[in-house]
């Protein structure tokens, strides 16, 4: 044996070698190791494959991966754009009557209809050419209306949540339907006319409102929904403040009107405390008639 050992001294190292304890367990560890990661190559492969061919197919959009129409979601980040495709092709024909402007912008905010001036509760756009115009939705929303007003021709109403709708009317060729949901700058109608601002002629009204009470759309044109939310909070904390401070002067009012009846009083007291002229010198005179009659007697 110890010939054939001799003549093959390779073999007899390599029997030396796996009769080592920590051989086999260090090539188990080796095996698994490479085997783990043959694993998370070919997971990864697969996803990089699987990606790159969604990229290539691509879903149309407003669709979901399963194929079905996808539910718009309004994001905080989306914000309020110009209800049209193009703004420079476009201008404001009447604003929106805000109370804290000029007389003049007040004057120039007013609809005459039917012999009586009315404040405007949104902005009349008009295009520059005097033709219509596609109106798209100002952002991603819900319809919740689409009927036709004798005065303001077709009006379509979406719903954004939180309280916030907008509308917009003088419509024409409306393409959605109640219940719809609706991206951001998909069309909704074309521009038309109606009875309530008729010298205006083709246009669309546009307006923002929030707890249906109606706000300058100019002022979130570019803006999100949390900057509408932020002003609703200025507001309710300015009608809060005035609430106060006229509480306040009420209860200044009240101590002020306690204070002088008070006042009244007192002086009325005083009045009646307070002998009446010629009193004092009757007084006087009755207590020196008697000496004086006794000194005539006396006489």
């Amino acid at each position: 044996m110890r010939e054939e050992e001799n003549k093959n001294p390779r073999k007899s190292k390599t029997n030396q070698f796996f009769k080592k304890r920590w051989v086999f367990p260090a090539i188990y560890l080796a095996s698994a190791a490479i085997i783990l990661t043959a694993v998370l190559w070919y997971q990864s492969s697969t996803n990089d494959l699987a990606d790159s061919k969604g990229q290539i197919e691509g879903n149309e959009p407003g669709t979901a991966m399963n194929g079905e129409d996808a539910v718009p979601v309004v994001s905080n980040v989306e914000k309020f754009n110009m209800p049209v495709v193009d703004v420079d092709s476009v201008e404001i024909q009447k604003h929106f009557y805000d109370s804290d402007a000029s007389s003049e912008e007040q004057e120039a905010a007013l609809v005459f209809y039917n012999n009586t001036y009315t404040e405007n509760t949104g902005i009349d756009i008009v295009s520059k050419n005097g033709e219509t115009f596609d109106v798209v939705a100002s952002l991603s929303g819900t319809v919740t209306k689409v009927v036709k007003d004798p005065l303001l021709g077709f009006v379509v109403e979406l719903d954004h949540g939180d309280g916030v709708t907008t509308m917009y009317s003088a419509l024409e060729n409306v393409k959605v339907e109640e219940g719809a949901a609706v991206t951001q700058g998909e069309l909704l109608a074309t521009a038309g006319r109606s009875l309530y601002n008729e010298e205006a002629g083709i246009h669309a009204h546009f307006e923002i409102r929030k707890g249906n009470e109606p706000v300058n759309p100019l002022d979130f044109f570019e803006k999100s929904l949390t900057s509408l939310k932020q002003e609703e909070i200025k507001m309710d904390e300015t009608q809060e403040t005035s609430s106060e401070t006229e509480a306040d002067k009420e209860a200044a009012t009240e101590e002020e009107g306690n204070t002088s009846e008070e006042g009244t009083d007192k002086d009325k007291s005083a009045d009646e405390e307070k002998p009446e002229e010629g009193e004092g010198d009757a007084a006087e005179d009755t207590t020196d008639t008697p000496d004086a009659s006794i000194g005539q007697a006396k006489a």
